[in-house]
């Protein structure tokens, strides 16, 4: 795979040795073929070419798994064990993603593109670290005492909530699955994974981490499949208590009216992004370009977060606008095994072509394409970044989410505008912002509608920090100690005192 324009890519490097050892499911604790033995291709985005045959798991298997995750429930030691044992086997499972890093991070960049060198060095150590938070939290879920006003007195019990589903997106296939997964164990519950189809392979691996770190058959069940049979079967099942879910609004929405038409059971939901990037003209101009290439290319801009609109205040606009081309140029597109690469290939075919589309649309509505715009290579779905000016906010690459390397430049007067076109989006997951000043930095940070604001800095995630969005964005918090009441119920116990007129 050829660099873009003045990468550095020398295409001398070695592959991992990958074995790809779990392709079935995993419910009640043992890898299984689908009832129907259907099967579906997994396949490596940076050649087209089919690299295994995944189980395609349907509404019969999800039966199976919510079964055992039922029974598990109901009459499984996890509920009912203590929080220190939890968290100790919680650690242990992380200790083992420790120990296959390398094979973990090399199943997501099979799968999704992913760079290699980002898997080894952030995506799975964060995800042990997640799990290692959780495991610290399991024994510190504590209700209240209460001073009742009718000579009784009570107390709040936290309990788990039940039997979860998890609806795990293909961009972060370990992140997002251990958001949702390392809270939902903590708390007691038992649950369902789907993966998404394009990024199957790293579940299946942890399922059989799992199970070697002690976690009891039945809690931890993965059907991998497609999003109408398999998802669909999750967010309509009557047994299943409560419905996490990662990915577009437009199937957010089907998830809701699916868990509303059953059981009414508990939704959360973390969709779309479409996140402005607001650069002051205090701004370091190097250091907002570097910010803003980073916001909109990491993981080829497959980011829910992604920093794709950036407005830049107009005394830097024009040196902004430069250095951004230059900077872009710089940018490596190739093999995400190359640890020499910035930006590997978009997840599968259809993603790929939905990004050229969208550039197409840009030129079409009449913004000026700076820089990219282009497939790059002789094969794969690699795409160049890409950067527009003279974008307009009512354009679609300025409203839709692309899930691409694009990034949309647009200049500002006033603080009062920034704020203004920040806000004109249906989604409100996050924002950034870049400046020296902070009244500035305090002001616009309060006037964004979004989950999550970043100042100076951007994709600064930690596992103390509530994530989440606003709007069309979704509702519920991953992350933090605020993820945990998600997989929770309160109830109240109440006691008449001795004189009470209750006795």
């Amino acid at each position: 795979m050829s660099s873009v324009s003045n990468g550095n890519s020398n295409g001398s490097f070695k592959m991992p040795d990958i074995k790809i050892k779990f392709t079935k499911l995993f419910i009640n604790g043992q890898f299984v073929d689908s009832i129907s033995g259907k099967t579906f291709e997994s396949r490596d985005p940076r050649t087209g070419e089919v690299t295994a045959r995944i189980a395609e798991g349907e509404k019969a298997d999800v039966d199976l798994a919510v079964k055992a995750a039922r029974e598990a429930f109901d009459h499984g030691v996890w509920p009912r064990m203590s929080g220190y044992e939890r968290g100790r086997i919680m650690s242990k499972f992380a200790d083992l993603i420790d120990e296959n890093v390398e094979e973990l991070a090399a199943l997501d960049s099979l799968d999704a593109g992913k760079l290699f060198s980002h898997g080894k060095l952030m995506d799975i150590p964060g995800v042990s670290r997640v799990l290692r938070y959780y495991a610290g939290a399991a024994d510190k879920i504590h209700g209240e005492t209460l001073k009742c006003s009718q000579q009784c007195q009570g107390y709040t019990l936290k309990e788990p909530i039940g039997v979860v589903g998890h609806i795990v997106p293909w961009n972060y296939p370990s992140t997002i699955l251990f958001f949702k997964v390392s809270p939902a164990l903590a708390a007691g519950c038992t649950m369902v994974v789907k993966p998404a189809e394009q990024t199957p392979l790293s579940a299946l691996y942890y399922a059989h981490l799992a199970k070697q770190a002690g976690i009891p058959d039945g809690v931890l069940n993965v059907v991998t499949g497609f999003g109408p049979t398999a998802g669909a079967a999750i967010a309509s099942h009557m047994e299943i208590d409560k419905v996490s879910f990662t990915g577009s609004t437009e199937v957010g929405r089907a998830v809701m009216e699916a868990a509303a038409r059953s059981n009414l059971k508990s939704v959360s939901l973390e969709l779309g992004g479409k996140c402005p990037l607001i650069i002051f003209d205090d701004a370091d101009v190097d250091m907002a370009v570097n910010l803003a290439r980073v916001a909109s290319f990491l993981n080829k801009g497959e980011v829910c977060v992604a920093g794709s609109r950036i407005y830049v205040q107009e005394g830097i606009y024009n040196e902004f606008v430069k250095k951004a081309a230059e900077s872009a140029k710089t940018w490596v597109v190739g093999d995400p095994f190359d640890p020499h690469v910035n930006q590997g290939p978009q997840v599968d075919k259809a993603q790929f072509e939905k990004v050229l589309q969208y550039i197409e649309d840009g030129k079409r509505e009449g913004a000026t394409l700076l820089t990219g715009g282009k497939p790059c290579g002789d094969q794969g779905y690699y795409i160049e970044p890409t950067i527009f000016t003279d974008v307009k906010d009512h354009m679609l690459i300025a409203q839709d989410e692309i899930f691409g390397p694009v990034m949309s430049l647009m200049k500002f007067k006033t603080i009062e505008e920034a704020i203004e076109k920040a806000n004109n989006t249906k989604y409100g997951l996050a924002a950034g912002i870049v400046t020296k000043d902070l009244n500035t930095a305090n002001r616009v940070s309060r006037s964004i509608r979004a989950g999550i604001i970043w100042i100076n800095c951007y994709f600064a995630f930690d596992a103390d920090c509530p994530f989440g969005g606003f709007k069309m964005s979704g509702f519920g918090r991953d992350m933090g100690l605020d993820a945990l009441d998600k997989y929770l119920h309160v109830k109240s116990v109440v006691t008449p005192l001795y004189d009470s007129p209750w006795l």
